[in-house]
């Protein structure tokens, strides 16, 4: 995914320019740190404690200049609205978030009015259409059965969680006047590994990430990634 969106933002920004990111649901703090050492002033906002205080802690490692360039705030991202002017991003960022979300619509309304015009809007959501793979791989037969209807499932975590279909997500971003640019699939080949699973070492992990990222924009294996990527630019 990270390869994903770096290629968007590369298609759409001129090089060197440093963006203004909204990270919504940063979690740890990975893609926001991320994206500060490559230059950009990145805000993020999380509302679980424990992944706030995981976020500080890795940004007090970092160097004070990429310091300086991330905020984090402590709050729910549908509240964007409380925080931010209208128009104050480039890019947006919303990864793993609307799976937890039973009404998503109003949440991307507030994602979209942070954009400026021609800002980027990147989704990372559960995969509706793909939601028997996992079970019917591991030999589930109820369970795949079960998912091919239903757009609620339970993830590794034991939580309830809903899963979107590309078509509606594509459907809600025209809504918000940020209509589809691009999506990915992720997590094509590799969803089934075990939590518990050691990652290859160097060049089988090179040879793995390549298939995944080729998989990941080809049909018809995207269309069956455990998760989807989706971007949206802003009108």
């Amino acid at each position: 995914m990270t390869r994903q969106l770096d290629e968007q933002i590369a298609g759409r920004f001129p090089v060197g320019q440093r963006l203004r990111v909204l990270d919504v649901g940063m979690g740890q703090g990975t893609q926001a740190l991320r994206l500060a050492r490559a230059g950009h002033k990145v805000t993020g906002v999380e509302q679980d404690p424990a992944m706030v205080a995981a976020a500080r802690t890795a940004l007090g490692a970092e160097p004070e200049g990429i310091q300086g360039r991330v905020r984090i705030v402590e709050g729910d991202g549908r509240e964007t609205g409380v925080h931010f002017l209208p128009g104050s991003f480039d890019v947006v960022l919303c990864h793993g978030v609307l799976m937890y979300v039973e009404e998503p619509d109003a949440l991307l309304a507030g994602l979209a009015r942070m954009l400026a015009h021609g800002g980027l809007l990147s989704l990372l959501v559960r995969n509706a259409d793909a939601l028997a793979m996992r079970p019917g791989l591991a030999g589930d037969w109820s369970g795949a059965m079960a998912a091919f209807d239903s757009v609620v499932y339970r993830n590794r975590l034991g939580l309830e969680a809903r899963a979107d279909r590309l078509d509606a997500v594509s459907a809600s971003l025209s809504g918000i006047a940020a209509p589809l640019h691009a999506w990915y699939g992720v997590r094509v080949f590799t969803d089934g590994a075990s939590d518990a699973a050691r990652p290859p070492e160097d060049a089988e992990l090179a040879a793995l990430l390549a298939a995944e990222e080729r998989a990941g924009r080809t049909d018809p294996y995207r269309r069956v990634a455990a998760l989807l990527h989706v971007c949206g630019v802003r009108d």
